[in-house]
This record gives structure tokens, sequence and C-alpha cells, in this order.
């Protein structure tokens, strides 16, 4: 093990410890542990000394406000020596001791796992190896230990299983152990946020924690001294530096630690009941939670000045039962959001419940409780011990509140996945995958699953990645013959293992957990694929492993594993659970044990029937037959009460009825019995009487020695003296002797763990523990006081009751002289005034009341100090409501009032569009044009001109250019070529005309052909007209009918759903917008209104003021503004408006009278709808303006009399004053008028508005009813969706197969077709070439027949496959034994008929050509006759593969229509659930005319709801069936006459055939009965002028034939000549060199352009560096003179100037670059002029200056 120099070397004493026991265990732990403590022992005792109460602080009970002192600097020192001395300080030399102790650990040290790692013990004097057993896999998983699944990276998990750690890799299924290092068990695992390292909480007495490092696995920091028996939790802040951790029973510590130091922080007792889990706060690390049995605590580590503390606040439920808490969650803000029993969420804030969350209709969250709670990606995840994961809405929860008294709010989770059934899911957390949101879970019914949260289309199943028992493992039995294991727990499942490839084969549940499992001996079953299992409930039940790959697969099968588990027998011989199972020696008979105190035996070789039962004195808890060795077979049967049956083997009896027996107990059975007590006492007792005895002996003894030597002594008197002391001694002796100790039998002896045979005649037995005596009560509270402490703490008692009977005089005292005091008020009151005392004279000390004063403010600073926090977060709770109610508002709620009436309207409380209108489709009006729409618009033609941004510049080029080439004069060679082609062109055209006209002609002639009605022919139109009429003929099939069949086009889906509701939102919110411009509008009206009048109103006072009062018209009043019209300035507010809200808050509490509301309603409109001000100006609108100055007008015309002095009025002034006067009373009557008119035009268009607002609102309230309506079609359809899609899919991937096969079969037609011409091809050439040959050989030749044999002779021809390779040669070997099997049956035939003849040789006098003749074609005639056969050949695998085709779309056809019926099944299933859904509509008594005796029935459930349009069209269609059903009664009345007459028309002409067939006899002709008509006419017609036709047919064939000889010189076919065109290959040629030679000429052209151009680019060139030449010769010449300039300067300096000045070296550097520069530029000038010097050199680009670059020429 490392060690560090500077390792602290006793920092884990820094502690104190609790008691001494722990001590001495930490010591040996310590000296085992770590080297480094053996050398500082000497600290040990120092510290250790002086912490003797600190650690009892911790221990103390639960209170609202814990404010406990966990910190090392809060540990109390006491002074042991003297119990009257109070507390002091350290010694100096203790706390240097402890500066040198606390040390800083490195960070690169690390334990050695070895010494840490708990191992086997074994003695010295044995020889077992150490790894004699070693761990090789590991099938367990503790799945009901908390938090008991964590991930290290992406494949990486971890758990606790028994003793071990173990770490799993998720892709190759690989394991890792780490061993605990108590040996007793871990705790609880965490892991860093960082990944990097992972603690191992231990079990044990007083465990450690071990924060292991990763990957790397070595243990990293060890705390100690944290808990007394084991931790139930520990957790990591966000940022990793500290670790907390809990404790269990019995202690329940919280600890906070720096892990990294190995140091505690803080420490205090977490709560008096179980605490299930303790976590930091993600957002604030200095609060933590805890939670537990019965409560839920908050905590905080805070500053005081005793230093750092733990303060914890209880959760209060109040109303709400107290429940355990599992999961919660710490939020943002500081609330905790936790889970309860019954499945509810509870919302805490300031340590009280400030809202219980629930589902719709106060459903629970979850059904049962709620094991952990997360926020992830803004979404809270719940997980339930049901198996369900909700997804909530965190904003919903964060904001949520009580609406009433029973403090629940329901809200809706946005997903929840069911991972499967019977699951209790106990953790989660997230897997680390990149795109994908998948999470491991914890099932604490046995199992680790992988579940996919993305909750979307392409959302994976939940997944079991693993599966294990769910509890302690009750039996396990390995199998005789393999590498099986069987195992059975009380989580009713038997499991079968193969240990060798470390993998599970099968389970199988139960209803009832198994306790007991024995592997059936082969002797048994000889296979050893048998186990027998007993359960809780008596029954015993036999299983057979067995390999389920043999049986039939049929459909719906799962998949198939490698072995499975069936029920072979099943029996209960017992009423309680099965605890031993045993096969006897021999396998005859089964012994079955229980917990009711029998043991059954069966009779194997008999199916196991029984044999009968035996009582025992106590629960069975092991059965064993005797071995081999033994003469007799029996069997030893244990108790769990300590007594231990040997039973013989019962007897078997033969031949016995089961019915005649009455009960199954063997009564006859010798069974011995032994009982194991208690001996100690007794031993004790007995050694107690023989010491009595020894000492008694010796005392006799002694007392017979000292008779004698008095006797000697004295005498006589010696010896009476002697018997007196005897006799005293003796009295004492039975007065000091004591009883002796009593025999202790214990009421429950040692359970017996286990027996077996050893040799005949004796067995082992193995006792649990050692009894003992019974044990006086320990005082176990740590908090007991001692007898000093208990007599101090009595006189504490009696003097605090004596302090508190004085407090309680001294109360009364003050109480007295405050009555007296108030009595000299009210008298002072009551003396007249110039005889009162001020209030101030009562002072004693002014002084004292200004520091009242002065404390007073200071304690409000001090509360808002207090209250800032809880001010900020009332901003921040307001800000929030604002965020969550008011910003998605798009217009809140205005009331417009009308100014005379008490009309008003309101307008819509409109919120911004749901997301279901983001699915509605424009307008074709208002939306832009989609791609596709463009494309296909635009064409094809314009998709690659778009592919840019440039690509509109390059069609407005290319059409430009398209322009100039249309407005280009063409030249003679292009005119030529176009010439040529229209010529061309022509001639192809009129070729293809007659071409055209000729297939026109034929096609009409099919078409006739075709259009020839068949027997049973149906005109289409017929056809089609009935369709059209079962389709659309009217008859509204009820959809809640059992057959009917959903349209193609009527059937919806979820997505037609959602359009349709964002259509029907968009619609809804478009409208209500509409209504709210126009009602914002008028609201802006009625602002200009007022404001108008406002101005109207004080002309007209401006005019009354001139006016005798006589003549003054009543001032109209002027409409105030309400505050509802303007809700906007509700939010606007000052300190008057919060005086005033306070005000009428107070007020309203106090409820004086009914007056104080108005004043109080009106207090905090006042603060705000003074439409006077300033503020309201925005309200202003431009009408408003242009009125109040028109109006303002008439005021510029009043004339100011008070200007000048009061005079007599001349006649013209008393003239021009009445002129103002009448024009002032018509300017009166005319703004009056105008007020009026302006406030009854508003009121009108209010009540218009008015009027159309309520119209909307009952549509609006329709479509309310339609919106409630479609969404729960939507969730209805996406419940359907999915299986929907399967089966759809199935149905089109069926039929794409159908069309397929389909098109495979046509083509295999086509194909028959083809090859069957070919054979016909093929067998005509055969006839041809024997005609041609018969037609060579003429007639009369005597070798006719000798070449016609020649010819026809079948001879064997070797394949020409043969030569290409081997391969194919078994195949044609095969076929040309069949062929030569053909042909050798054919020559022998020949040969049987004629006789042999040599066909090599020509015979003599006969033709050589015709005989070479006869080879060449019998060499052709093989070659048809073999292409024949593979033709043939061909046709009959086409054939073969027609008929497995036709077979397989009948197959496909069958399984398209089963998947159709299915997928209309469905179709139907949904539109029922859908038909289930109710529907709201409104009618109106005049709608409703189902009536029933002239009244409307209560019960409307069984009437239809149509549309008045439908409902006409309904009564028109009735009216057209009747009118077309009594047309067709009289067409069907026509055509049966039309019929009969047919009828006689055709038994008159089959007569009139029968007639002229006799007649047509002579002329050769066949006449059949019942032909048609047409072949009578035309016998008749020919019968009379065959002789005619046949001539005029032959002048006219002979006319032909001059007209063509005389025009072609020969017979043309005609139809050919009419489709001759022109030679287009040849034509294309020509036109195509026409092309080349003007493209030639073109490109000749333009490279005479390039030559001429890169000429006088070379003289420029030239030009160019001719001149800067020139520049290089000049410059030289000036850097001579300035060389020899530079040089006198030099020589005229003096010695004044000792080195060279800076600006000259500034200078020469500039001119020297500058020479290097112009040097650079003369060598690559001369370069270029070399290279333009030589012929076909390479043109470099000229070399510029600035200056040059500048200026261009302009023609370039």
């Amino acid at each position: 093990m490392k060690e560090p120099d500077d390792q602290d070397t006793d920092g884990e004493k820094s502690v104190t410890s609790k008691s001494d026991g722990r001590k001495s265990l930490r010591s040996s732990k310590s000296e085992s542990r770590s080297p480094v403590q053996e050398d500082n022992t000497f600290l040990e005792d120092d510290t250790d000394e002086t912490f003797t109460e600190g650690e009892g602080s911790y221990l103390e009970e639960d209170s609202d406000e814990e404010r406990l002192e966990g910190s090392l600097s809060s540990f109390q020192y006491d002074d042991l020596q003297s119990t009257s001395v109070p507390q002091q300080t350290p010694a100096p030399a203790v706390e240097e001791a402890e500066e040198e102790v606390k040390k800083k650990i490195s960070e690169s040290f690390f334990y050695d796992y070895m010494e840490l790692a708990s191992m086997p013990f074994v003695t010295l004097d044995s020889n077992i190896p150490l790894d004699l057993l070693t761990l090789v896999h590991s099938f367990g998983y503790d799945c009901r230990k908390r938090a008991n699944l964590q991930l290290l990276d992406d494949s990486i998990a971890i758990y606790i299983a028994g003793n071990q750690l173990i770490f799993l890799n998720l892709k190759t299924k690989e394991q890792i152990y780490l061993r605990s290092s108590s040996g007793e068990g871990i705790g609880i695992i965490g892991v860093h946020p960082h990944k990097t390292y992972f603690t191992v909480a231990e079990k044990g007495s007083f465990p450690d924690i071990i924060i292991y490092e990763y990957p790397s696995l070595r243990p990293y920091r060890i705390l100690r001294d944290g808990t007394e028996k084991g931790y139930a939790y520990v957790d990591f802040n966000y940022s990793g530096t500290l670790l907390a951790s809990v404790g269990s029973n019995p202690d329940y510590t919280l600890t906070i630690w720096n892990w990294k130091e190995e140091q505690p922080i803080l420490r205090t007792k977490a709560f008096s009941q179980e605490v299930f889990k303790v976590t930091f706060n993600p957002d604030n690390e200095e609060q933590l939670t805890t939670s537990g049995s019965g409560h839920i605590k908050f905590w905080e580590m805070a500053f005081t000045f005793t230093g750092l503390k733990l303060q914890g606040s209880l959760g209060r439920f109040g109303k709400t039962t107290t429940t355990d808490i599992e999961g919660y969650m710490e939020l943002p803000d500081g609330k905790v959001l936790s889970g309860s029993e019954w499945g509810n969420m509870l919302l805490w804030e300031g340590g009280l419940i400030k809202v219980e969350l629930c589902r719709g209709t106060s459903k629970s969250c979850h059904n049962g409780p709620i094991n952990q709670i997360m926020l992830y990606e803004g979404e809270v995840i719940t997980v339930g011990s049901d198996g369900y994961v909700r997804i909530w809405d965190f904003e919903t929860i964060d904001t949520a509140d009580i609406i009433d008294e029973t403090g629940l709010l329901e809200i809706e989770p946005i997903n929840e996945l069911q991972v499967d059934k019977n699951v209790n899911l106990f953790s989660m957390i997230k897997m680390n995958e990149t795109g994908n949101n998948f999470w491991l879970a914890q099932d604490a019914n046995g199992a680790i699953w992988k579940l996919d949260l993305s909750f979307s289309n392409i959302t994976q199943d939940p997944e079991c990645l693993f599966s294990f028992h769910s509890g302690a493992i009750e039996a396990v039995a390995v199998s005789p013959l393999t590498y099986l294991m069987a195992t059975t727990a009380l989580d009713c499942s038997v499991r079968i293992y193969d240990f060798a490839s470390k993998t599970p084969l099968a389970q199988m549940k139960f209803k009832q957990g198994g306790t007991a499992l024995v592997w059936v001996p082969r002797m048994v079953n000889f296979t050893g694929a048998q186990i027998i299992v007993g359960f809780e409930d008596g029954v015993v039940r036999i299983l057979e492993l067995y390999d389920p790959k043999g049986l039939t697969i049929f459909a719906g099968r799962k998949k198939i594993l490698d072995a499975d588990i069936q029920l072979k027998q099943v029996f209960k011989p017992h009423t309680a659970c099965v605890t031993a199972l045993a096969y006897e020696r021999d396998g005859e008979i089964l012994a079955t044990g229980s917990k009711d105190q029998t043991v059954f035996f069966f009779e194997v070789e008999r199916d196991y029937k029984p044999i009968g039962y035996i009582n025992t004195p106590g629960p069975v808890c092991q059965l064993m037959w005797s071995p081999m060795s033994h003469p007799e077979s029996t069997l030893l049967i244990i108790c769990e009460n300590g007594y231990i049956l040997e039973a013989p083997l019962p007897t078997i009896k033969q031949e016995e009825d089961d019915h005649d027996v009455v009960s199954y107990e063997i009564k006859d059975m010798c069974i011995k019995c032994f009982h194991f007590s208690s001996v100690k006492s007794k031993i004790l007792r007995l050694i107690e009487i023989e010491k009595r005895e020894r000492q008694r002996e010796l005392k006799e003894k002694i007392r017979e020695e000292r008779r004698n030597k008095l006797a000697a002594e004295m005498g006589e008197d010696g010896e009476k003296e002697f018997q007196e002391e005897e006799e005293e001694e003796e009295e004492e002796e039975e007065e000091k002797e004591e009883p002796l100790p009593e025999i202790f039998i214990p009421s429950t002896p040692s359970p017996i763990l286990c027996g077996f045979y050893s040799e005949p005649g004796k067995f082992w037995v193995s006792l649990f523990g050692i009894e003992t005596e019974p044990i006086p009560e320990d005082i176990e509270d740590p908090k007991a006081y001692s007898i000093e402490n208990a007599r101090r703490k009595r006189e504490h008692d009696k003097l605090m009751k004596e302090v508190e009977e004085i407090k309680a005089r001294k109360r009364e005292q003050i109480k007295a002289l405050r009555n007296e005091f108030c009595k000299l008020l009210e008298m002072n009151e009551e003396l007249p005034k110039h005889m009162q005392f001020k209030r101030t004279d009562f002072d004693v000390d002014s002084q004292i009341r200004a520091e009242m004063h002065r404390k007073t403010a200071f304690k409000i600073q001090q509360v808002e100090k207090e209250l800032a926090w809880e001010k900020e977060k009332h901003e921040l709770g307001l800000m929030k409501l604002k965020n969550r109610f008011r910003d998605p508002l798009e217009n809140d709620t205005i009331v417009v009032h009308a100014i005379l009436s008490d009309h008003k309207i309101s307008s819509y409380r409109l919120v911004q569009p749901s997301k279901y209108s983001k699915f509605k489709r424009a307008s074709q009006s208002e939306r832009k044009p989609s791609k596709l729409d463009r494309f296909e618009k635009e064409g094809p033609g314009r998709k690659d001109s778009q592919r840019d941004a440039g690509g509109s510049v390059t069609t407005q080029e290319e059409s430009i250019i398209e322009k100039g080439k249309k407005f280009r004069p063409k030249t003679l060679s292009e005119i030529m070529v176009e010439n040529q082609i229209e010529k061309t062109r022509k001639l192809i055209l009129k070729a293809e005309r007659a071409q055209l006209k000729i297939q026109q002609r034929k096609k009409e002639w099919e078409e006739l052909y075709k259009s020839k009605p068949g027997d049973n022919y149906e005109d289409p139109k017929d056809l089609q007209a009935i369709k059209e009429a079962q389709v659309y003929m009217g008859d509204f099939n009820l959809k809640t009918a059992p057959d009917y069949k959903i349209p193609e086009h009527m059937r919806i889906n979820a997505a037609k759903k959602e359009e349709e509701l964002g259509h029907l939102d968009s619609l809804v919110h478009g409208n209500k917008r509409h209504m709210n411009k126009c009602i914002l509008s008028l609201r802006d009206l009625k602002v200009a209104v007022v404001e108008e009048i406002q101005c109207l109103v004080q002309e007209l006072k401006n005019i009354q003021s001139t006016l005798h009062i006589s003549k003054h018209i009543p001032i109209p009043k002027i409409p105030q503004i309400h505050p509802e019209e303007v809700p906007e300035k509700r939010f606007q507010y000052d300190e008057e408006t919060l005086l005033n809200f306070k005000q009428q808050q107070m007020k309203s509490n106090d409820e004086k009278s009914p007056g104080v509301e108005e004043t109080g309603s009106g207090g905090p409109g006042g603060g705000f709808l003074k439409l006077s001000s300033g503020k309201d100006g925005d309200l202003t609108t431009r009408d408003s303006i242009s009125r109040s100055s028109k109006a303002s007008t008439f005021s510029l015309d009043i004339p100011k009399y008070m200007e000048f002095e009061k005079a007599e009025p001349t006649d013209v002034e008393l003239e021009i004053m009445k002129r103002d006067e009448i024009k002032h009373v018509y300017m009166q009557q005319y703004l009056v008028n105008r007020i009026k008119e302006l406030v009854v035009t508003f009121d009108a268009e209010l009540r218009l508005l008015r009027h159309q607002k309520l119209k909307l609102d009952t549509q609006m309230k329709l479509s309310d009813l339609h919106h409630v309506t479609l969404f729960q079609e939507i969730l209805l359809l996406k419940n359907f969706e999915k299986q929907e899609n399967i089966l759809q899919e199935r149905v089109n991937s069926l039929d794409k197969e159908e069309q397929y096969m389909q098109w495979k079969i046509n083509e295999t037609l086509k194909e028959m077709e083809e090859k069957k011409n070919e054979i016909t091809k093929l067998q005509e050439q055969e006839k041809a070439l024997y005609a041609g040959f018969q037609a060579a050989i003429g007639e009369n030749n005597k070798f006719a027949n000798f070449l016609m044999k020649v010819l026809k002779k079948k001879i064997k021809r070797v394949k020409k496959k043969e030569v290409e390779g081997d391969a194919d040669e078994d195949e044609e070997s095969e076929e040309s034994s069949e062929e030569e099997s053909s042909l050798e049956s054919d020559e022998d035939e020949s040969e049987s008929e004629d006789e042999v003849f040599d066909d090599s040789i020509c015979p003599t006098n006969c033709d050589v050509a015709l005989f070479e003749l006869a080879l060449q074609l019998r060499e052709k005639r093989l070659d048809i006759e073999e292409a024949l056969v593979e033709e043939k050949k061909i046709v009959d695998n086409l054939k073969k593969e027609y008929d497995t085709l036709s077979k397989k779309v009948k197959i496909v056809a069958t399984n398209l229509n089963a998947a159709e019926e299915a997928l209309e099944a469905y179709q139907r299933e949904k539109q029922q659930r859908l038909n289930e859904l109710l529907v709201v509509i409104p009618l109106k008594l005049h709608q409703i005319e189902y009536v029933v005796f002239g009244e409307i029935p209560s019960d409307l459930s069984g009437t239809l709801v149509f549309s008045h349009h439908a409902l006409r069209r309904l009564q028109e269609r009735i009216r057209e069936l009747q009118e077309e059903n009594s047309k067709q009664q009289k067409l069907n009345k026509e055509w049966r006459e039309r019929r009969k007459q047919l009828i006689r028309e055709k038994r008159e002409m089959t007569k009139t055939i029968h007639k002229f067939g006799y007649m047509a006899g002579p002329y050769g002709l066949e006449v059949v009965n019942n032909t048609a008509v047409s072949l009578l006419s035309f016998s008749i017609s020919r019968s009379n002028g065959e002789e005619e036709e046949s001539l005029e047919h032959k002048e006219m064939e002979e006319t032909v034939r001059q007209l063509m000889i005389s025009k072609f010189g020969r017979v043309v076919n005609l139809e050919a000549l009419q489709t001759l065109s022109v030679n287009t290959t040849l034509e294309e040629l020509k036109i195509r060199k026409l092309r080349k030679e003007l493209a030639n000429a073109k490109e000749m052209k333009m490279w005479e352009e390039k030559i001429a151009q890169m000429r006088w680019e070379l003289m420029m060139k030239t030009k160019e560096h001719t001149r800067k030449l020139y520049q290089m010769n000049d410059l030289c010449i000036e850097k001579k003179k300035l060389d020899s300039r530079l040089n006198t300067l030099q020589n005229q300096q003096g010695n004044a100037f000792q080195g060279p000045r800076e600006a000259d070296v500034v200078a020469r550097e500039k001119v020297t670059e500058l020479i290097q520069l112009q040097a650079e530029r003369i060598s690559a000038l001369k370069e270029e002029i070399a290279l333009l010097r030589r012929k076909g050199g390479l043109i470099l680009p000229p070399i510029q200056s600035p200056r040059e670059k500048e200026i261009q020429p302009a023609d370039l």
C-alpha cells in the first residue's frame, strides 16, 4: 500500500467514537488495514479523551426547527476530573497536536484492495487452500434495494448481489466482481457526477464507505464511523466535492463528508424512524432533503456564530394523511415534489403541503407508491410501483396551487408508458446514447428493463434485458446428469440455469411461492429431466424440462428457446408450506415434509400414489434417507423445535382400493424420537454442589484436627468448649449458606440447522447458537441520567419551580400598575383641556421613548431584510404568472359599454393558436405555393435552373440569347441544312401518315371484330350506371349497423382528425380575432368620441360664457371610460393605487357597511382612469384629433371683451353683437346636436356589433362542442392507429405481392405464346425444308426414296456445349441419352422396315449435288429438331412455372382477402367505438319531426338527425325512384313484346334455312341448322351469280397487274409501297455532315480571331517590356547618382559624428530594399523577354505596377 509523506496519520480518528467497544473495534480494524497508524498510536489517547459528549448531541429528538451542532468545531470538551467545574477550552498543546494530525491526503494516494476485501478464513492446521472456491458467475440481483442500478459509462452497469458488487457489460454480458470489505454485505452504492468515482457503503458493525476510482477500480478513500450498523443511502452534490450519507437502524445518522480528505463536515440524527433517502439540491448545494417512514425533512447548511450547522425543518402534512415517502425531487425555486403511498404527488413549499396533485376525476397519479421522481429536459418523470412511467408538464406542476377546500389539483400526464404487467418499477437511470432517449429501469419483481421514452412513431417497446429472482432463494438443486441448476423462491417462479454457459434457460410462474426443490434422481427418471417442487400452499408439482424445438411450429408462436418447462404431475399432501422433499435411496418412495407437522409418503412407481402420513412434534425442516451403507432404509426427520425422529420404511399395501380408506394417517409405525434441551444450568448446579461438598469436607477435617488438639491440651473442658463453638459455627453456616442455582430451561430451544447420517446408528446435528439465561433489561437510551445527574435534575426542577412562582408574582404586580396608569389617563382626559397633562408629561424619561422608536425603526429594517427573500420570491412568482397566463394571450377581455343605454359588448379572451392549428391548410388565395405546386406549375424543365441562387439570372440570359438568335439573320449554310431537314421531315411525315392510316384501318377492323358482343355480354354503361346507383342512390346506411361497410373515402385516421381539428381551431381563432378587432376598433371609436365630446363641451362652455344665461342649453354629460374598457391599465399602478387597494381590502374584511364597496371599488380605478391626463394620449386617434382641431377653431372667433374698458356700444357694435349672438346660439345648438349624433351613432354601432357577436357566440359554443367531440375522436383514433397501420401495411404488402405475381403470370403467358409461335415457325421451316427438297428431287427420280431416307435418317450428334466445358456434361449427357434412345428406336424401326443402307457414299448414277443437298438439309433438319426439343422443354418449364404461380396467386389472394376482412373488421370496430362517443347537436322544436300522437316522445334515442338539404334530397329521390320504377315497368313490357317477336322471327328463319339447305347441296355448300340469317343470304347470292363474280374478279386482277407492270415494271405490294419512306439514316448522316462542316468553319474562324488577338497582346507586351527597360535604365542612372552623392556626404562629415545617424540608416535600408526589388523586377522582365523571343514559348501575364493596373486600355 502506498504511503505518502503528507498522509493524515490519524485522520480517521478526528471524530470521536461512541463507545469503548467502538474504539477497540476501530483500532483493531485500523491496525490490520493501515500500517501507518502503528507508529502513531500515541495520538489516539489524546484525541479520544477530548471527545466525551460531543457525539451524543446528534442523538437528540427531532423538532420543527432543529439547530443541532454537527461540525467538528462545535464539539464541547468537558473536564472529567470534577463535575462542578464548568466547560473549558482544550489546552494549547492539544490544539497544536490536532493541527499536526489534520493534514491533507495526497491526491495520488490509493489503498490496497487485497487488504480491504473480506477473505475466507482458514485455520492454521488446515491444508485447505484459500482459493478452493472462486466466484465464476452470479445469477443474483438484489432488486428490492434502493438505487441498486447505476451506470458508470455507456455500457457498464453496477449493482449489488449479496456480498458482491457486480460490474455488468451490457453489450458483452461479461461480469466483474468486487467483494465487500466488511463481509456482512453492502448497504448502498452511488456514482460520482463525473463518473470517475463510485462509492460502496458497507453493512456491519460501524461499517465504512469505500470510494473507488473508475476505471482502475482501486480504493481511493475510506470514510469511517458514519453509522452503527449500515448505510441506507449516499449521494454526491452536483459538483462532486461533498458526500451525504444516512445510516439505517438504529441511529439514522446524517453525515456530510469532505470525502477527499476523509473528514466529516457535519453530522446529526436525521429522524427517529427509518430514513429511505438523502439528496443534495442540484441548484443549491447548501440544501438537502431526506425522506422516509412517515416524514420528509428539509435541511440547510447555515453559518452561525458558533460555526457551520445543519438546520432541519420537518415537513408538516396538515390535513393530508401521513405517508411514507419513497421518491421526491427538488425544484429549482426551492419547492419539493414528492410522492405518496396512494400514488398522488405532493408539492411542498416552506415545509408545508402547497397542493396535492392527482389525475382527472380524482384518479391517483399512480396506482401505488411513487418510487422515483426526476426532472429531465423540462419534463417531470414519475416512476410508480404500478409499472407505469408517466411524463408531466413541469410548468403546470411548478405553478400549481389550491383551487378548492379539498387541496387537490387535477392534471393530466403528457405521455405514459406501461412497461408490462406485474412490474414494480423501483428506479430508473438515463443511458448516455446520443440521439436516443433510452433508460435502464430497476424492477423490484426481479428484472432490468430497457425503456424508450422518446414517445414517437419509432418508439421501441420495453425490452427486458435480464431477469432474476425477486427475493431470497428458498431451494437449489443441481442436475445429476449435466450442468444445469434449478432454483425456486417466494416470487412464485421456478428457474433453470445452465451454469456452464452462464445463461438462464427457462422459467415458469405459479400463483404461490416455492419453498422446496429436489432434482429427481436418475433411478426414477432416467433422462434426468424432472424436478419436484414444493410450494407455500402445500402443493407438490413435478416439472419436466424439454426441448421445444422438436415441437410443431404454429402461427403466433413466440420465439423458441433452447429449453422449456412443462407440468408433469401435481398433488397437494399438506395444508402449509412444504419444507422438505426426499427420495428413498432405491427411488421407490417420496417423502414430503411441511410446517403443518406432517410427513407424507408416496409410492413413486405407481404414479406417486399416496401411502400415508405421520405426525411430528414440530414443523419439519429437513428429511434425509439413510444411505446405502446402512443395513435398513430409514428416514431422519428433523424438526425446528429441537426434535429429531427416525422413521422406518413404510409398508406398501398392494391392490387396496382408495375409496375404502378413511384416513391416510399411519398409526402403527415404530418411530424413534430424540429431544435436545439445555443442560447448562444443570451443569452449573452440579458444579456448585461439588464445590460446597469439598468445602464442607475441608471444614470437617480442620474441625477434627482442632478438636483433637483441644482434647489433648484441655481434656474434657476442651471438648465441651469445642462442642459449643461447633454449634455456634453450624448456626452461622446455616444462616450464611446460599441457595443452589435454579435449573433454567428456555421456553424455545435452539433450532436445529441440519443433520445427516454418519454411520449405522449414528447421525450428526448442527444447532443454532448457545442458549443463554434471560438478560436483565439494559439502559439503551444514551441520554439516560446518571444517579448524580438525576439528583441534580430533581434539585434543578425544584429551583425552576420557585423561579416561575416569583415571575408570576411580578407579572401580577405589573398588571396592577398598568391598570392604575390607565385609570390615571382616563382621569386626565376628564379634566378641562387647560388643566390636562400632555402625553409626554407622563414619560419618566424621554430617552427611553426615543430608544424605543430607534429599536422600532431598526426592527422595521430587519423585517425588510427578512422579507427581502419573500419579496423576491413573490416577484418571481408574479413574473411566472405573467409568463404563464398573460404572455400567451393575444387579446384580453375588453367590455365596451354603450353611452345612453345599458348595452355592452365584451371581446373574447383569445390565447395563441393551439398546436392542432399547425395542421391548418391555408386557403388558395392566402397560402404561398408549395415547392411541389411550383414544380408542377413550372414543369420539370425549371428544376435544373433553380438549383442555385443564380437560376433566375441564367434564365434571363438564356431568354436574351434566344431573342438574339431569333432576330439574327441566317447564313446560307444554315438555310441549306434547314431545307434538307424540312425535306426529309416532309417525306418521313408522309410515310408516317400512310402507315398511320393503314394501322388505323386495321385497328378499326380489329375494334369492329372485338365489338361483336358475346352471349353473356352486358353494356358497360349499364354496369357503370348500376354501380353509381349503388353508391350514390341516397341509401343512408346507419353507421351503427353490424353489416355497415366503411367506404374507402370515408375512412378516417388520427392525422385527418388532427387536420380537421386544426382547421376548426383556425376558423374559430380567425373568427374570434376578427370580432376582437371589431370590438377594439369600437373601443377606440368610443375613446375618440369621448375626446371629441370633451372638446365640443369645452367649446360649448366657451360659447355659453358669451351668451346670456337665459339662452343657455343644458350641457350634455361627458361619457366616462370604464375600467373594463381599458384592461391594459389594470397593470399600471402607483403608491396611491396600492394604498387604496389596501384600504379596500381592510374595509372588505371589516364589512362595516355596504356603501364601502362602492368607494373601495372606485378607489383603484381613480388612479388610472383619468382620461384627461397625458398618459391617455395613446388612445387618441387621428380622427378625434382632427375633429378636436376643427372644433377648436370656433374659439378663435370669440371676442375678448374684457381686454377693453366698458363703454357704450355704437350701432355698428350692437349690430355686430347681435350677429355674434345669433351665430353663437346656432353654434351652441349645432354642438349639442353634434354630441347627440356622436352618442347615438356610437350606440347604434355597438348594438349592431352586439347582435353579430351573439350570433358568433352561438357558433362558438357549437364549435366548442364539436372541438370536444373531435378531441375525443383523436384520442380514440390514436389508440387504434398502431394496429390499423400494421393491418394496412399487411394489406398493401399482400396487394403488391399479388400484383407482382399477376405480372409474372402475364409475363409467363407472353413468353409461352412467344415460344409457341417459335415452335410453329420451326415446324413450318421443317415443312418448307421437306417441300423444297421434294421440289429439288423432282418427279420420277429413281433415287428419291434413297435421298429421302438420307434426309430423314436420325443420327447422333455431338452437342456444342460439350466443347465449352465439363460443367454441364451431366445434364447434356442425360439429354443426349434421351435423344439417342429416341433416335435409336426410330432407326430400329427404319431398319426393320427397310434394309440397312450406307449414307456415307453416293450411289452410282445418283446426282452428287442432290446427295450433298440431302446431307446439308439433314443437318438443317437436325438443327430444327433440336431447337424444337429445346423450345418444347422451355414451354413445359413455363407451364410448370405458370401452375406454381397460379397456386401462389390463389394463396396470396386468400391471404389478401383475409387481411382485408381483418382490416374491415378493425375499421368496423373503430367505427363502433366512434359511434359510442356522444355528439351534442342543438335542435329547435320545429326541427324535430319525430312525433308520436302529435307529441314529442321523451326518448329520442331511436331518431336520426338529417340536414334539411339531405332530407329534401331524399324526398326528391323517392319521387325520382317512383318515376323510374314506372318507366322501367313500361320498358320491361315493351322488351317482353320485342322478345316474343324475335322468337317468332327466329322460328321462321330456321324453317327457311332448312328449306334452302337442300337446294344448296349441289353447289358443295354445307348448311348447318340454326345458323344466322346472313349465311342464308350469302348462299343464295352465291348460287345465283357465282360465275359472273369469278369472271369479273379475274378481269379486275388482270387490270391491276397490267397497271403495276406499266408503272413499276413488276407486281408490287401496294401496302408496302404506301408505307415506303426515305432512308432516314442516310438523311440524318447528311444533315450531321452539313452541321459538322458549319461547326468546323465556325471553329476555324474563332481560332483565327484568337490568333489575331494573341498577336496584338504580344505586341502590347513587347511595348510594355520595352518601357520597363527604359525605366530600369533610368533607375540605374539614378542609383549611380545617389551612390556618388552618398559617398561625397560621407567624406564631408567631420569628426563631430562618430557613427551613422539613425535617419541615414533607415534611408539606406529603404534604398537597399528598393534596389533589390528593382533588380528582381529587372531579372523577371529579362526572363519574360527571353520567353517571348522563343517560338512557342510560354506566355506569362505581364508584371504590372499598381498604377499600371489601375490604368488599362478602354478597348480591352
